[in-house]
């Protein structure tokens, strides 16, 4: 889509990034809110197109870093794309990881604590892959995960 005052914005202030969820204080939505972060609709859909799927393992973070990435002649999928690689990065984070939780920061963003407090903002590295392919992503579980 092509709209000039929206693309001159862009210029001046760069596209715009993130995730905003539920705030604590919603009773007992953890579960809910890793199913919604897990979501990642338009990353799934790009994979399925590419045959690769998308079970919530390091093995499919290592198929997704193999892809050729098209996205990136599209400057408007490209940040939504990011944030669906780093949700991804994220939900395996959480499921694969003892003690990986999401935790909400007060502005809204959903980054990764591990079991030893680190905070790791996974949408911020899945922007980095959708953008330039590095970090790969599982390069970047496997640094994290060790931690």
């Amino acid at each position: 889509m092509n709209i000039p005052f929206l693309d001159n914005w862009r210029k001046k202030h760069g596209s715009a990034f993130g995730v905003a969820v539920f705030t604590e204080g919603d009773g007992g939505a953890a579960e809910g809110v890793a199913e919604l972060l897990s979501e990642c609709e338009l990353l799934r859909s790009q994979a399925h197109e590419a045959g690769v799927e998308l079970d919530d393992t390091v093995a499919s973070l290592e198929a997704l870093d193999q892809l050729v990435p098209r996205w990136r002649e599209d400057e408007e999928a490209l940040p939504w794309l990011g944030n669906d690689a780093g949700l991804y990065l994220g939900t395996v984070l959480v499921r694969q990881v003892p003690g990986a939780r999401w935790v909400i920061w007060p502005n809204g963003q959903p980054v990764v604590r591990l079991r030893s407090g680190r905070e790791v903002d996974v949408v911020a590295a899945g922007h980095e892959w959708a953008t330039t392919g590095a970090p790969e992503l599982s390069q970047f579980y496997a640094e994290t995960s060790e931690t």
